[in-house]
């Protein structure tokens, strides 16, 4: 009414100008909304879509709230809703429809819909069968993150505009401190139905532009004191966002009662991208900037700061898919293996000194063993030779345990590799193909061997790069592998595990690859060559590719 007695005293001063008769007008504006009607159109084809149409006079914007907790304001009173319990279910569905000042009638609304969506695994993952506690992944970097609201297959927009590069980065923060107290648990009584608790320990990170949602003024993101006790009812949908559908899950949970995941960033909507049993991508766009998708990593396993690191998966690999055990002399298996032949005309992007041929001077298996020899000889304009056999078109994989039992070649200059490459890489080139470096070496660093993933954004020199140290690598025949999931590749030397690299669907390694073997000569890494040089081979045993069942 503060409104409507300014007015009033404003016709008093005025009197002999104007008349009050304005303040009917005034007072209609308030008018109760009546004679609110909803309608539903309520789709027959599983896919469990409500659209709900409010009308009523008087109003200027509705509310739909949903028996799940969700709540949606609709100004133009059309909203569409999807149900996803499974099976043919009832609501009830209250419409609110708003005039001004505030005012408000309602309705309640009963819609019976049938929907078919079911997410059974995603369940079982989340909840273990029952309860499951999940966490902050602050030990992996880019835990939290933001890019654009977008699906362009050209951008690395994963994080693209900012994201908590280093682990635990938020605990650095005085204002951030707060998140990693919190605990996300979901629960299920019979596999169906899905709750969610939010236990933040008293405080919650708030993105800056929710300041006032807790009578907060911080120009900053800042932990603010919250009340987040009860339990939340989850439902599960269909994804319909713009993320490519093998980018996806293809899932997306609803948290009840306007709940959400340790940031605060006003939905309660969250995709999930990936989900494992103890690793989960979710992505959710800001409730007041629909350009911004957030990212948020989680994890089963509560990190510790000053830990080793990310706690690397148990996976078993029982079937061997295929293998090359180099037990016929001559030419390398052509049912297995194929050339790369010349010099890429630009020493294959990386300087490099040699020509690679298939000549037998250059590679082929005696004695169990592939031979890949590089030389020092004045050959098709360059000064060395060497081979660099693939399995592109013959031998491609997704996914599983890689195992290569090999000698390396000595001599400053040498850099022999093996690796694998995305197999896509025509239409979709280097570094978006990706790139899974199991091991490279170079001459001058005799004992010390290197993993690297290459992707955008970490692509040539910024690679994701790690090494060890492995005694007589020239003399002595060591297994180099990888284990390649969905979620983690890990690299070892004769077992031992010495890198871990978290994957994601938003990362280029989760379609096929092809295997590279390889002896390069001087380039980048390689570097200068040591004029006494005359050869030396890479001696590989076998090649074994495993995969789960």
């Amino acid at each position: 009414m503060k409104k409507i007695i300014q007015i009033v005293s404003y016709c008093l001063v005025l009197f002999t100008v104007l008349s009050c008769q304005d303040d009917e007008s005034t007072l209609e504006q308030v008018l109760v909304p009546q004679n609110l009607e909803v309608t539903t159109d309520i789709t027959t084809d599983g896919s469990g879509n409500v659209t709900f149409t409010a009308t009523a006079d008087n109003a200027v914007t509705y509310r739909f709230s949903f028996p799940d907790g969700s709540t949606v304001v609709a100004p133009a009173g059309v909203y569409t809703k999807r149900f996803t319990k499974t099976g043919l279910n009832s609501y009830q569905v209250t419409v609110l429809a708003y005039g001004q000042a505030g005012v408000s009638s309602s309705k309640l609304v009963e819609v019976s819909v049938e929907s078919d969506f079911s997410d059974p695994d995603a369940i079982e993952l989340l909840t273990g069968g029952g309860s499951k506690t999940w966490y902050w992944a602050a030990d992996v970097p880019n835990h939290l993150g933001v890019g654009p609201n977008n699906n362009d297959p050209n951008q690395n927009y994963f994080w693209a505009f900012f994201s908590f590069t280093e682990p635990f980065a938020l605990a650095d923060i005085p204002s951030a401190s707060c998140a990693y107290d919190d605990e996300f648990i979901f629960s299920t009584s019979n596999g169906e139905n899905l709750t969610y608790v939010y236990d933040n320990k008293g405080a919650s990170f708030f993105n800056r532009t929710y300041a006032s949602v807790v009578g907060g003024q911080s120009p900053d993101d800042s932990c603010y004191e919250f009340d987040t006790t009860g339990e939340n009812a989850v439902t599960l949908a269909p994804s319909e966002s713009v993320v490519a559908a093998e980018r996806k899950r293809g899932t997306v949970m609803t948290l009840g009662d306007n709940g959400f995941v340790g940031y605060y960033i006003g939905t309660n909507e969250y995709e999930i991208m990936s989900l494992t049993e103890n690793r989960m991508v979710l992505r959710a766009v800001q409730g007041n900037d629909q350009g911004l998708a957030w990212y948020v990593i989680l994890t089963s396993q509560k990190p510790v700061r000053g830990a080793t690191g990310p706690v690397a998966e148990t996976d078993t690999f029982p079937n061997l898919l295929w293998s090359d055990e180099f037990d016929v002399d001559g030419a390398p298996n052509p049912l297995n293996w194929t050339y790369d032949i010349g010099n890429g005309q630009v020493g294959w992007g990386n300087n490099e000194l040699q020509y690679y041929t298939d000549r037998a001077d250059n590679v082929s298996v005696a004695d169990g063993v592939l031979n890949i020899t590089a030389k020092r000889e004045n050959f098709m304009g360059q000064e060395f030779t060497s081979a660099r056999l693939k399995s592109e078109g013959l031998q491609e994989f997704t996914f599983g345990r890689v195992e290569v039992r090999a000698k390396l070649p000595e001599g400053v200059g040498t850099w022999p590799a093996i690796w694998m490459l995305g197999a896509d890489y025509q239409t979709n080139p280097w570094p978006g193909t990706g790139e899974i470096d199991i091991m490279e070496h170079v001459g001058r660093n005799q004992n010390e061997v290197l993993s690297t993933l290459h992707f955008p954004g970490n692509s040539g020199a910024n690679g994701i790069s790690q090494s060890t140290t492995v005694n007589d690598v020239a003399g002595t025949f060591h297994v180099y592998a990888a284990e390649w999931t969905e979620t983690q590749i890990r690299f070892y030397v004769d077992d031992e595990l010495y890198h871990l690299f978290e994957n994601d669907s938003q990362k280029p390694f989760d379609k096929d690859f092809f295997m590279i073997l390889n002896v390069a000569m001087g380039g980048n890494l390689g570097g200068d060559v040591d004029p006494a040089f005359t050869q030396s081979s890479m001696q590989v045993d076998y090649v074994r590719v495993y995969q789960r069942d």
